[in-house]
């Protein structure tokens, strides 16, 4: 996990951009956001759409995790803080359980 704590604001903005590139932009990378579910942790089994923003602005200070989903929970992070959770909406409905 990259520790933002270290540097300022802007180098957590800039990790979360990496993670981001990371991924490849396509409707099956928001896909993952509705129907992967958080591996560990206090929300553990949560889908990672429904983190709390609260909980996805801890990792944007002190670090996303490596990997794909470090990618997911920056992604999902930009989309709550932004407000653009309606963009979801028809991939929620899609993969209702």
């Amino acid at each position: 996990m990259h520790d933002c704590r270290l540097g300022a604001r802007a180098d957590c903005s800039m990790v979360g951009a990496f993670l981001l590139q990371a991924l490849p932009m396509n409707p099956e990378t928001l896909e993952l956001l509705v129907t992967r579910s958080m591996p560990f942790g206090k929300y553990q089994g949560r889908i990672i759409a429904d983190l709390p923003g609260d909980y996805l602005a801890w990792f944007a200070r002190k670090g996303f995790p490596a990997g794909e989903l470090g990618g997911l929970l920056a992604l999902m992070h930009e989309i709550d803080h932004n407000g653009l959770g309606d963009l979801l909406v028809p991939l929620r409905q899609k993969h209702r359980r």
